[in-house]
């Protein structure tokens, strides 16, 4: 009896874009899915080469799985030459994660054209053109996205007015692509609470702790925490579409 010779890396196993996948909770989200069996587009903007040294450690674990595409997804028109060069590269895709995002202060006097640009754009704007788009392909495959929210969408923060505007916008961006693409594709969101604080010390210490005093578990998550969640809206959970799921110790349930 002849057999069909086993199916290569690039075509057997499904593509999921991660956008800001080189660092932190990106690169984690990454690993965790590489780990379920899927080949991953790694997105980058300014850490190339953090972006490459994940994919080179994906590889080295199972040849062909990863591979790098650079942009800026605040920019507009980016997301149509992103979404182009992972479809080139990869011939499919059977998921996204829509993790990239900027995060700094803008209290109300200080808002300015620049600061609108970036948050909008990276927060709300690039997921909704990278989403429309790879939608065709999305529903070719009968795939599924994950979009990385945030607890500041529902409880905002003080002096970060844009920031959290976008990630209501990404919100409800996440529930109406789930209608739009129904019933092919599957659209969640993941809503972080504490995680990771962020590396330029917009938190001092006093701060931390009175947020950490806030989440009923009286502790800071991890990037794996966010990861783990992601991957089981990806790969388990095909009756679930349009909800967003608080991964935040509890927090937003404590007044």
């Amino acid at each position: 009896m002849r057999t069909s010779p086993p199916e290569p890396e690039s075509t057997a196993a499904p593509l999921i874009l991660v956008t800001g996948a080189a660092r932190r909770v990106g690169a984690a989200i990454a690993r965790r899915l590489h780990a379920g069996g899927a080949r991953l587009a790694l997105h980058y903007r300014h850490s190339a080469g953090e972006a490459e040294a994940l994919a080179a450690e994906l590889c080295a674990l199972r040849a062909d799985s990863a591979f790098t595409v650079g942009g800026d997804l605040a920019r507009f028109g980016a997301a149509a030459e992103i979404a182009a060069a992972v479809l080139a590269r990869g011939n499919r895709l059977d998921g996204l994660v829509n993790n990239a995002s900027s995060f700094f202060p803008t209290p109300l006097g200080s808002v300015d054209r620049a600061a609108w640009d970036e948050l909008m754009g990276s927060n709300l704007m690039g997921p909704l053109f990278l989403t429309q788009a790879l939608a065709p392909a999305l529903r070719e495959a009968r795939g599924a996205i994950v979009n990385i929210v945030d607890i500041h969408a529902q409880r905002p923060l003080a002096g970060y007015p844009v920031y959290c505007a976008a990630k209501a916008g990404l919100a409800a961006l996440t529930r109406s692509f789930a209608i739009e693409l129904a019933p092919a594709v599957r659209v969640n969101g993941v809503s972080p609470g504490p995680i990771e604080w962020p590396e330029d010390d917009q938190f001092p210490p006093a701060e931390r702790e009175r947020i950490v005093a806030h989440t009923l578990l009286g502790r800071v998550g991890s990037p794996d925490d966010i990861a783990r969640t992601v991957a089981f809206l990806m790969f388990d959970a095909p009756y679930i579409t349009g909800q967003i799921l608080a991964v935040d110790g509890g927090r937003s349930a404590h007044l």
